[in-house]
């Protein structure tokens, strides 16, 4: 009950306090990621945890870059594309209900962009971590890498913690790769904001959930 408690309580959050996190904790709830299955136990994905000055540094190359204009790369495909009108339409969903916890008007393109913009900055969280994989590494490897990173999150929860899974900072996994001078045979998956929750209404925010008969078919059951 408690771990289905954990799972349904769990939420991203984007608004944090400057309470500090010790670097112990978090190496506690890294080794509880690394529980997660994993295929032949390859144990793939890297987690480079950052603070103070280095996170500062960071964000500070980051935010210079997108206000240069910078290129986004793709290195890999996160959304499929083109998005199918489902697809899109939860994506659009979300998006709005998000900017209204914000208080940020469907209209309001520049507030839209800075509040996007956020993610470079792991929304002023104490930590930020960068999460990378071996490029040799094939597509089952990054489904276990994803399975250590949802176990983080939940761990991270679990400890009266808070965090936030950022996918954009692959639009920047060069920089980001040159910044912290990762081996070239790294790519720049994802970010993770983590610290303390505030409290802000943003924090409240839910996205909603598919129901059960959209994704799921049973077989040999009775009734």
């Amino acid at each position: 009950m408690e771990t289905s408690r954990t799972i349904r309580e769990r939420r991203s959050v984007r608004e944090f306090t400057d309470r500090a996190v010790d670097k112990q904790t978090i190496a506690n709830l890294l080794e509880l990621a690394r529980c997660a299955p994993s295929g032949a136990n390859l144990q793939p994905g890297q987690f480079h945890v950052l603070t103070g000055k280095p996170l500062a540094d960071l964000n500070a190359q980051l935010t210079a870059g997108i206000a240069a204009d910078r290129p986004q790369v793709s290195e890999y495909s996160y959304f499929p594309n083109p998005l199918s009108k489902q697809l899109k339409a939860r994506q659009r969903t979300a998006g709005y209900a998000l900017y209204q916890a914000l208080g940020i008007e469907k209209r309001d393109l520049d507030g839209r962009r800075a509040q996007f913009e956020r993610n470079y900055r792991f929304f002023d969280a104490p930590v930020g971590i960068i999460i990378s994989i071996d490029r040799d590494m094939g597509k089952g490897c990054w489904m276990d890498m994803g399975m250590a990173i949802q176990t983080f999150l939940l761990a991270v929860h679990d400890a009266g913690l808070a965090a936030c899974g950022i996918g954009a900072i692959a639009n920047y996994g060069d920089l980001v790769h040159e910044v912290l001078e990762l081996p070239n045979d790294q790519v720049v998956v994802a970010g993770i904001a983590l610290g303390y929750a505030a409290d802000a209404a943003v924090n409240d925010f839910r996205t909603e959930r598919a129901a059960l008969a959209e994704f799921t078919t049973f077989r040999g059951f009775d009734g």
